[in-house]
């Protein structure tokens, strides 16, 4: 045996070598196809679901039986509920998610509430008594736009049963969800917002009670296949 065969005993070994196979190609389509079939199916499941919604929003605002026109002015687009910064009474923040899930009549105003003000929380109140046995869907909010402390005697009214949800909100984050009508102040309408979070009517100022009744009657109709009370 000669030294270089000694002094490398690897010498002469078969190097290691490793084969990467890859997955057929008709292995590969039939992989991407049960992902789309897949993509499909979901999307079918979420538009199954959203039909009912995407119905009577469009018995409403294209088909509009009877023959009828709104009373209150309709939002078009609906306008989405934003993440607004929200605190009760008492500081403690609320989601605004949390608002999702019933029909709301909404007050806007500071804390002061005038005349104006109290007449809205009246009609607020005044409304959902009058929808009769569809009132369990609908809830009352008051968004107050300052820091000034609510009247106790208010207050007080406020939560007496079905209570009305007071919460405090900075007025230039409401703004961008809320809008008056041209020459009239925020703090000048009952505001209609959706089960969704969407604001979708704004009342005139000083409304006729009936009048506005007939059109959330509508608006409870239409959404009775998907809306149930209670969030």
């Amino acid at each position: 045996m000669s030294g270089s065969e000694s002094s490398n005993p690897a010498a002469g070994a078969e190097p290691l070598r490793f084969t990467v196979h890859s997955l057929p190609r008709a292995e590969l389509a039939d992989e991407a196809r049960r992902v789309r079939a897949g993509r499909w199916k979901l999307l079918g499941l979420v538009l199954f679901a959203a039909l009912p919604v995407i119905a009577s929003y469009f018995t409403y605002y294209v088909i509009r039986p009877e023959g009828r026109t709104n009373y209150a002015e309709l939002i078009v687009p609906p306008r989405p509920l934003p993440a607004l910064t929200l605190t009760d009474l008492d500081g403690h923040r609320v989601d605004a998610a949390s608002l999702k899930g019933q029909w709301l009549l909404v007050v806007v105003g500071p804390a002061a509430c005038g005349e104006g003000c109290e007449q809205r929380l009246f009609l607020q109140r005044q409304l959902r008594e009058m929808t009769g046995r569809e009132r369990d869907r609908i809830d009352k909010l008051w968004l107050v736009t300052d820091d000034a402390p609510v009247a106790a005697a208010l207050r007080e009214a406020l939560a007496a049963p079905p209570a009305t949800q007071v919460l405090r909100v900075p007025a230039a984050e409401l703004a961008a969800w809320l809008a008056a009508a041209p020459g009239e102040s925020l703090d000048a309408h009952l505001y209609i917002v959706d089960p969704m979070g969407q604001w979708m009517m704004r009342a005139p100022v000083r409304p006729d009670p009936a009048r506005l009744k007939r059109d959330l009657e509508r608006l409870l109709r239409a959404s009775s296949s998907w809306d149930r009370p209670g969030r």
